[in-house]
């Protein structure tokens, strides 16, 4: 079963994705929302799908991503281009022109969960500069055939057990 990792908004932290990727060697799938701050080709960012976020000024991402993986479709966004911040129906929009059945955005700083319709919506938070709360914040899913098991981390301390959660995909 595979295991992606999910992160944003590092905000030119180089040392917290070195950090995050050693505590999350399992993960065969490695994705950043953007707003790294980082050149695409910088040894931090090796190994993550990632996109171009509001402040990613440096280096030529790419403005979103469409992934295949372990039988689920994933889109990647900053989020800054969907009105993130106001509600996620642009971006629902997105995902169903895509067919995607997992969405990963960031921009908001403000980690969230929310499954709309047969779409898993996750924004990881931020690693570096968290809104709404104090924890530094990324996402981990399992694959668990049909179904995906979200941990939600806190940089400093580890999983977050609270805010495990199972969700289901219909076939």
């Amino acid at each position: 079963m595979g295991k992606i990792l999910i992160v944003s908004d590092n905000h030119g932290s180089s040392e917290v994705l070195f950090g995050v990727k050693e505590k999350e060697t399992e993960a065969d799938l490695l994705i950043h929302c953007g707003d790294s701050e980082l050149t695409p080709d910088d040894p931090a960012l090796k190994g993550f799908a990632a996109v171009k976020g509001n402040c990613d000024y440096f280096g030529d991402f790419p403005e979103e991503l469409v992934l295949d993986h372990d039988g689920y479709r994933i889109l990647v966004v900053h989020g800054h281009h969907y009105s993130v911040k106001n509600d996620l129906l642009k971006l629902a929009y997105r995902a169903e022109e895509v067919g995607a059945n997992i969405v990963c955005f960031g921009h908001s700083h403000i980690l969230g969960v929310e499954m709309i319709g047969s779409t898993l919506f996750i924004n990881p938070g931020s690693l570096r500069l968290p809104r709404g709360r104090s924890e530094k914040t990324y996402v981990t899913l399992e694959n668990c055939k049909n179904s995906v098991l979200l941990h939600v981390h806190d940089y400093d301390r580890g999983e977050m057990e609270k805010l495990k959660q199972k969700f289901s995909f219909e076939q």
